[in-house]
């Protein structure tokens, strides 16, 4: 290895002076072959006090990572001792090289956050639930202002909008909830089918699957599925709204988003969802109708005698009229969650799941308070 290819460091100062400047000339090739003796050079350096400290790298003839870490190193060293230091005469592209090595560096000194406790974990997603608590409810009160004073001036109400969501949420749900309804009203016929046999109450299987479908089964399972379907869609569009900067362009012009947004998808399933209410409760009795025929021998006549006398007309309202308050429910949480989303993409996806989920948990709590409510009254 010749003379040029020898990695040097050379101190240069006054030892009669400790603030005098220090002057480090580095020199030659500092790459990992020949790093060792520098090494142990930096150890033994005797830069202690004030002033000003110039390194040198002009003579410096090849230069690697290995190399610009110990620079790095005795710069950091210099600065720990009191020093403030200067590089000067590096190439360019080593100078690129130790900039590159320097921030890492830094980035690996910077410790990692402590992990909060248990306590402070707790009260962190407490404050944050009473955060989205907060917006959920002023984002409710917006929309009954306007809702209000949309009803006080009709014309203000955007049909157009009304009758497109009324078909995308309604008549285009008829198939899947008119299935599964039915379905369901043979699952429960099937289920009831073999108790009531033993006792010989074959024909009270219309009480059965009446009033489980009428009363309780159908508007809930109508929500869901219209929460999964039309909920989910409501914050997909509106997060991807946001996401192309459409409702910030639509308050630019003086146009609430909620407005032209919320309301008419609102207005939209609070009609459409009582009128697949009653379609469901026809689907569900008509597959409990055709289940007990089959299997208990009850012909359509005997069925539908009973269920005249089984199911009353408060029965029958009582699971009506749940529908409008489930219909408003999921049209806030869906729009909601849709404002909520951020500028990414995966914002949208994750915020249409909190949508469903959040919208399924309130209409099965709102259905328990009905069901309260009902019972209290003797309904």
């Amino acid at each position: 290895m010749t003379a040029e290819q020898i990695a040097q460091l050379v101190i240069e100062m006054d030892p009669a002076s400790a603030t005098a400047a220090a002057r480090l000339r580095c020199a030659g090739a500092w790459v990992v072959q020949g790093i060792a003796q520098l090494e142990r050079r930096l150890e033994a350096l005797p830069l202690t006090g004030e002033g000003n400290a110039v390194i040198d790298g002009s003579a410096i003839s090849a230069l690697d990572t290995s190399g610009a870490w110990l620079l790095h190193r005795i710069t950091r060293k210099l600065e720990q001792r009191g020093r403030s230091v200067e590089i000067n005469g590096l190439r360019p592209e080593f100078s690129t090289l130790l900039k590159l090595v320097a921030s890492s560096a830094t980035a690996a000194e910077n410790p990692l956050p402590p992990i909060p406790g248990l306590l402070v974990r707790i009260g962190q997603q407490t404050w944050r639930h009473l955060l989205e608590l907060s917006g959920m409810l002023s984002f409710i009160g917006e929309c009954a202002i306007i809702l209000l004073r949309s009803l006080m001036q009709p014309r203000r109400i955007r049909w157009r909008p009304v009758l497109h969501n009324l078909q995308t949420a309604g008549f285009e749900a008829l198939p899947i909830t008119g299935l599964l309804s039915f379905l369901m009203g043979v699952v429960i016929a099937y289920q009831g089918a073999s108790q009531l046999e033993r006792f010989g109450a074959n024909v009270f299987i219309a009480d059965l699957v009446g009033l489980t479908m009428l009363r309780e089964l159908s508007p809930l399972l109508t929500a869901i599925i219209v929460a999964g379907r039309s909920g989910s869609a409501y914050a997909a569009q509106i997060g991807t709204m946001k996401i192309t900067e459409e409702i910030d362009a639509l308050r630019t012009i003086g146009v609430r988003p909620q407005e032209l947004l919320v309301l008419p998808k609102m207005l939209a399933l609070i009609i459409a969802l009582p009128l697949l209410t009653v379609y469901t409760d026809a689907t569900g009795v008509l597959g409990g109708m055709i289940m007990a025929r089959a299997k208990l021998g009850v012909s359509f006549d005997v069925f539908f005698d009973r269920l005249g006398d089984a199911v009353s007309l408060s029965s029958f309202l009582t699971g009506v009229c749940k529908a409008p308050v489930f219909a408003a429910i999921i049209a806030l949480v869906g729009c909601h969650q849709g404002f909520q989303v951020t500028d990414s993409a995966d914002s949208v996806g994750r915020q249409t799941t909190v949508s469903v989920v959040q919208s399924i948990f309130l209409v099965i709590v709102a259905d328990a308070l009905f069901s309260v409510a009902f019972n209290w009254l003797k309904i």
